[in-house]
Parts: C-alpha cells; structure tokens; sequence
C-alpha cells in the first residue's frame, strides 16, 4: 500500500459546508446516535451469554474483519505518518476503552443509569473539540449544552435513586476516552472518509484484540443464545462500525461541537430501546424531559458554531 497524498491530508472542518451538504452531515450525524442508542441494550443482551473481556474482544475483531476486507477490497492506501496519532487516540478510547469501561460498568449497573455517561458525553466532547480544534461556539451553544445536559443528567439521575455505585468510575472514565476519540475522529474526517477512520483504527486495535479474545474465550464462560448472538453482532457491526461511519462524516460536515450535542437525544432514545427489547419501565418524566433536550438541541444547532 502506499502512502496517502499529501494534497487531501488538510481540509479544514472550520469551512463552512452549504446548506444542504449541513443537512445531510446534520442527518447522519443524527443515523449515528440512534445507531449509538442500542449500544446499552445490545451489550446487555450481549453479556447473557459472555464475559465482558470476551465480548468487547470478540466485538471489536468482527469489526475490524469487517473494516479491514473494504480497506482491501477498494485498495485504500495507508494513511499518512501524520494520522497515525490521531488515529491511535481514536482506537484507545472509541475502539477499546469506552467500549470496555461500558461493558464492566453494565455487570453491576442498569442502562438507565449508565446513560448518565451520554448525557455528558455531548458537552464532553464539545470541550474537548474547543481545546483540540480552537473551535469557538457562541455563549448560546454554551448556554444551551449545558441545559441540555443538566436536563438529561438530572433524569438519569432521578430514574436511578440519586446515589452514586461502584459502576460510576468505569462510566466516567468510559466519558473521558470517548469525548477524545469522538473528537480527534471528527477532526481526522475531514482529511479522508469517516469510514476510513474508524476503519483504520480498528485494524490498528486487531494485533491486541484478537490474541485478548482468544484468551478471553477459553476463560470466560460462553453461552450462545438469540439474544447474545445478536447483542454481539450489533455492538460490532452497528455501534462499532455502521454508526460510527455516518457520525464522524456528520461530524466533519457539520462541526464537532454541534453534531456532539444531537447526542443530547441518546439516552432518552436507549431509555426507549430498553423498555422494548429488555423489559424496563419507561418513568412518567420522560417525555417532558424529551421535549427539552429537542429545544436544546434545536438550539444548539441554530447558534453560531
């Protein structure tokens, strides 16, 4: 393979994007949250029949199998020395850490509760792009994610009892990684395709992840069911692959501040998914709470980014 030119390494996320290339990034920026949504629901599902260190592992190679056979299919070229960084920060928190963080934060935690991490992780990663990026949304954005957040933090919180469990410190760590892959594969998507990123950095994962499943295979009980199954092959092919596609393409079209905060709508959307697929109750707060995370976030997408 050879090296990419240097002619498409630098296209500036700060342009900004005509009003229908902005409605399209918005909208699949938007596929990938509700793909993201499922995330908690499938890994629950996932863990009925394997341990957490076997099915992280075992998510993440299907994934790069996936990932890399179009890489070689279409005969994408390597990346340029200078994404190799990035690309590893992307791999250490989306592709590894918050999918392990999780996946041991949901043994012990309900995903009710874990939601808490996704409604941060917009404000989260809308920091961490300011820092990274220099990107300057206006004191609205601002004003704006921070309701939102408050808002989807104090239901979370409410449907959980208000206190604190052992599971928290994984979920916070798994926020902190995530913000800073969410950020550094926006910023890398604007300098080649969104499934090249994430494609990239799942085979960049493959020489760790495949000997750990091997090994977490043979240690770890492993129960086939429908539901294991099936929990399995979506957090690999849908969260791990699919929806991270169409995000991080969302992320460059439309800025990664703006696009991190459509995640506003997530846990309310995997608040949905559980009662359906796992039986869960939905609270009676729920769609009020739902109608003030959608003005936020109408908010957020109208201010100046």
């Amino acid at each position: 393979m050879r090296a990419q030119s240097s002619a498409t390494a630098s296209v500036p996320i700060a342009v900004p994007a005509p009003p229908r290339g902005r409605g399209f990034g918005t909208l699949q920026a938007a596929l990938g949250v509700v793909a993201f949504s499922l995330t908690f629901p499938a890994t629950a599902w996932g863990l009925e029949g394997f341990g957490p260190w076997s099915l992280v592992a075992v998510r993440s190679v299907l994934a790069a199998v996936i990932a890399g056979g179009c890489l070689l299919a279409l005969r994408v070229p390597l990346p340029a020395r200078r994404h190799w960084p990035g690309l590893a920060v992307v791999a250490a928190g989306v592709v590894l850490g918050f999918p392990m963080l999780t996946t041991l934060a949901l043994r012990t935690s309900t995903t009710a509760h874990a939601a808490v991490v996704v409604g941060l992780l917009p404000l989260t990663t809308a920091l961490f792009s300011s820092l990274r990026t220099g990107s300057r949304p206006s004191r609205t954005f601002w004003a704006a994610a921070l309701v939102g957040a408050a808002a989807v933090v104090a239901f979370t919180v409410r449907q959980s009892g208000g206190a604190l469990t052992t599971a928290d410190l994984y979920l916070f760590g798994a926020l902190l990684v995530c913000a800073a892959g969410y950020t550094e594969g926006g910023r890398l998507a604007g300098a080649m395709p969104g499934w090249q990123v994430i494609g990239w950095a799942l085979v960049l994962c493959l020489p760790l992840t495949l000997p750990v499943a091997a090994v977490a295979l043979t240690a770890e009980p492993v129960r086939l069911t429908a539901h294991s199954v099936t929990g399995l092959l979506w957090v690999a092919a849908g969260s791990q692959f699919l929806g991270l596609i169409v995000w991080y393409r969302g992320m460059a079209s439309i800025g990664i501040p703006k696009a991190s905060q459509l995640q506003l709508a997530q846990p309310l959307l995997t608040l949905v998914w559980s009662v359906l697929l796992l039986g869960e109750h939905l609270p009676v707060a729920a769609p009020v709470t739902a109608i003030a995370v959608l003005v936020c976030i109408a908010v957020t997408q109208r201010a100046r980014g």
